[in-house]
């Protein structure tokens, strides 16, 4: 007999990391981390948060001091506190640090490479202007390089710092000890490495304007990624921020945070629903549209569940909490688009690795460059201009936010439009899917029973069957009986009184109705021919067929059905346009999910299938070589849904569901679950095409610059451009409709 060892307790916390300026900072406080007994770390450099999975016996503040050995800094987040999109104090310091710097390394550009502007000493000028741009402007990229250099270890700021003060030091060489400091100096500005004396070269347009260029680039990088960050930000402000309260009869105003589970509180016209909770008093419309994205209001009454967040769109209710705080739909909506753009992809993994040893690599080709050119040439200004063209142009920048800044967006939106992705891993298996199962019943259907047709004998009314039936029903607890009732209501208004109403086990309901003894249910050994013919239509057509009648006769046929969602058959035409082939599962009849599946048009059913066999038939889809999405939305879903390639649960659906589920759709709309899809194949395209585009642009862009066909700041400005570039192209998500 063996034991399986108990697993030792882990907690998890996320920590706010302080000081990355790119993927190879991330790539070495995760490694760091990754290197502590039974710690399990992710650092993303967009979100500047490490998630950190750790044993018993390691404290938090061993964690921040791991990292603050690393040579940055680390804490845990604070509560999150709305603030306005202007009063960022770093990217206000970074944007007063770009704006000086600009202005400063403008006029040393333009008299570097205009001759015309050029006057007798105009080059002591340029030294003026440039050395508060290499020394103030660049002083971030700067103390990052030293610190990492204390550490062992060589980032982007590297690459940054020492190709800047590389060209600012042969500059002050040129200037004091060579040539360059001579009145009447003159220079061209060249777009390729020239042969040039090296006694009478500066290089402080490069120096300047390559740090203006990068700061441009850190400043709209960082505005990006604070546009990006917006979704969750307004997600987490949209709670009610207080409630009035009923405390012995009377209305107190609270902090919503203040509430409990079980208090009542007043919601009127126009407010916000302050807590998840059912509906105590009262009747109104609600709007959830800033939640799940549906425009249209719901209707709720007594004992229907409302939405924290929700508002109040039509009368007063009154509403008991039975979920606050950490609990709430909101809170866990929030929490899931956290942990989602807190995670990796797998290419994301691929280029972390990549930028932990990029820059090594970039320094040894860049010495290798300057020795190649030297030895080639004996020109050792084109060796310099060469080696600092490379150092420059290959910061792996792009390559650390070409994913982060992607999901961020795409997860943002996707919780604007009430769609929930739990981690990028999701992004990849809805690529691969081509099959989609769909459970009927609240998913396909509307998980309840409708009256669908009425059928009366020759000599019968029709308004007069569905009264009679209607009162005798609503006397009834049982689904068809509510469904009858319902429907009766609607078509014929307030329904009559019932006197000596009978249950008949099995068979149905009687009663005397208006004097009139009335029968409902399989009371009848005899029909008329043309309610004999319509009972057995509804039937074969997945029905339940109900007989009505009076005094001993029967005069019509109700037929019942689970409704199939109005926007079902639209959904299954979207899913086929994405390349999936829906298949119907469900544990009811064959007849009833024929008539589901010809109803919405799906070809293949798989019906009679006990909840416990879900599983068993999603694996064998899976076995078929399919890769199988699944939609479902009951507690019977939820191993199917994690047994599934991709689950996407029903968010009007159970607890169990929601969380075995990969994507979530807030709204009970199987459309949402197309999507959903497009939405995440649509992120995870933008993942690749930004990835392919920092790739590209490294290695095209470094034998240019080894080959000395670009001037150190055309490099700067590229390397700018390319950051700033997938950011962007990361943005367009954020329109995807």
């Amino acid at each position: 007999m063996s034991t399986t060892a108990p697993t030792a307790p882990v907690s998890e916390v996320e920590l706010v990391i302080g000081g990355m300026t790119c993927a190879s900072c991330a790539a070495r406080v995760e490694k760091k981390l990754n290197r502590m007994d039974g710690v399990t770390a992710t650092v993303n450099y967009a979100t500047e948060k490490a998630k950190v999975v750790y044993p018993a016996g390691v404290e938090i503040s061993d964690l921040i001091a791991t990292v603050v050995k690393t040579g940055y800094t680390a804490q845990e987040p604070a509560p999150p506190a709305p603030e306005p999109e202007d009063t960022d104090p770093e990217l206000a310091a970074l944007r007063q640090r770009l704006l000086v710097s600009v202005a400063l390394a403008v006029p040393v550009v333009a008299l570097s490479m205009a001759p015309a502007l050029q006057f007798d000493n105009w080059q002591w000028l340029a030294l003026t202007l440039a050395s508060p741009v290499v020394v103030w402007g660049a002083w971030p990229f700067h103390r990052a390089a030293w610190t990492n250099t204390r550490h062992g270890a060589a980032t982007m700021d590297t690459l940054v710092s020492v190709g800047t003060l590389a060209a600012f030091g042969w500059s002050l060489w040129a200037l004091f000890f060579g040539d360059a400091g001579m009145p009447g100096m003159r220079e061209r500005f060249e777009l390729t490495v020239g042969g040039m004396d090296g006694a009478s070269t500066i290089y402080l347009e490069v120096a300047s304007g390559v740090t203006a260029f990068i700061l441009l680039g850190r400043y709209l990088e960082a505005r990006a990624k604070r546009h990006a960050r917006a979704a969750l930000r307004a997600l987490m402000e949209l709670g009610a921020k207080d409630v009035a309260v009923l405390r012995d009869g009377r209305e107190v105003r609270i902090p919503a945070e203040r509430l409990a589970v079980g208090d009542r509180f007043v919601v009127r016209p126009g407010e916000k629903i302050a807590t998840d909770g059912t509906v105590v008093e009262g009747s109104s419309a609600v709007d959830a549209s800033m939640l799940t994205g549906e425009s249209v209001p719901v209707d709720v009454g007594v004992g229907d569940a409302v939405t924290g967040a929700t508002v109040n769109a039509g009368g007063r209710i009154v509403v008991a909490a039975t979920r606050v705080g950490a609990d709430t739909r909101l809170a866990r909506t929030a929490r899931l688009v956290e942990d989602a753009q807190n995670g990796k992809a797998q290419v994301q993994r691929l280029a972390d690795r990549v930028a932990a040893v990029f820059v090594p690599v970039v320094i040894g080709i860049a010495v290798a460059t300057f020795g190649a050119w030297l030895g080639a040439t004996g020109d050792t200004v084109a060796a310099f201009t060469a080696a600092v063209a490379v150092l420059i142009i290959a910061c792996p920048c792009a390559l650390g936010l070409a994913t982060p800044t992607a999901l961020m967006v795409g997860t943002g939106r996707g919780a604007q439009l009430g769609i929930l992705i739990k981690g990028p891993e999701v992004l990849e298996s809805t690529r691969r899917a081509d099959t989609v199962v769909l459970d009927k019943t609240g998913t396909v259907t509307t998980g309840r029973m409708t009256l669908q047709e009425v059928h009366v004998a020759q000599d019968a009314d029709e308004k007069q069957v569905l009264r009679l039936a209607g009162a005798l029903e609503h006397a009834s607890e049982h689904p068809v009986a509510r469904a009858v009732a319902v429907g009766a209501e609607e078509q014929t208004g307030p329904l009559p009184a019932v006197e000596e109403f009978e249950n008949v086990p099995g068979k149905g309901v009687r009663g005397r109705v208006e004097g009139r003894e009335v029968a409902v249910g399989r009371l009848f050994d005899v029909l008329p021919a043309e309610l004999a013919r319509a009972k057995e239509e509804a039937e074969r057509g997945g029905r339940t067929a109900v007989v009505v009648g009076w005094d001993g006769v029967a005069r019509g046929v109700l037929a019942v059905a689970d409704a199939v969602k109005e926007t079902s058959a639209e959904a299954v035409r979207s899913l086929r346009a994405l390349g999936l082939t829906p298949v119907l599962l469900t544990g009811d009849n064959r007849t009833v999910a024929e008539a589901v599946a010809r109803a919405v048009g799906i070809d293949e059913v798989i019906a009679e299938v006990l909840p416990e066999d879900k599983v068993e038939a999603v694996r064998r889809l899976q076995g078929e070589g399919r890769a199988v999405a699944m939609v479902g939305d009951g507690v019977n879903d939820a191993a199917a849904l994690a047994a599934a390639d991709l689950g996407l649960s029903m968010g009007t659906g159970t607890d169990a569901a929601i969380e075995a589920g990969d994507l979530t759709l807030v709204r009970g709309d199987l459309r949402v679950a197309a999507d959903a899809i497009r939405l995440s194949r649509r992120t995870l395209s933008t993942i690749k095409g930004n990835l392919v585009w920092a790739f590209g642009y490294n290695v095209a862009a470094l034998p240019l610059a080894a080959a000395g066909l670009l001037n150190p700041m055309i490099a700067g400005a590229a390397m700018a451009f390319s950051s700033v570039f997938v950011v962007t192209n990361s943005l367009r998500l954020r329109a995807f409709r």
